[in-house]
């Protein structure tokens, strides 16, 4: 996914040998070497970027559901307790009117 960009591996580094001429390494193979290295890390450095970016904003949004949760949840209660609260006053209601009925103490 995010290794398109990144050229050498820790390994790659570890084994690589320069050619030796009179002077010492070839400064050019030496130079086009660390040029990779270099862009590697650049490579590094954006996905770690691009992901602590991500990760923030990952976690902003779970606490935004999260809280979302909890508002849905508490207002679940309410509704169900709401519910029951007007539930048993209607049948309380029900209850005295029929007793009225049954009594005979209907009022007109």
């Amino acid at each position: 996914m995010y290794n398109d960009g990144i050229v050498l591996t820790s390994k790659d580094i570890l084994e690589k040998e320069f050619k030796i001429d009179a002077r010492g390494y070839r400064l050019q193979e030496v130079d086009k070497y660390l040029d990779i290295i270099i862009g590697d890390y650049n490579e590094y450095n954006n996905i770690i970027k691009n992901l602590t970016q991500e990760n923030k904003k990952i976690s902003e949004e779970n606490q935004e559901l999260k809280q979302e949760i909890r508002n849905l949840k508490s207002n679940l209660e309410a509704i169900k307790h709401s519910e029951k609260e007007i539930t048993n006053v209607d049948l309380i209601r029900r209850v005295s009117q029929l007793e009225k009925i049954v009594l005979g103490k209907v009022d007109n």
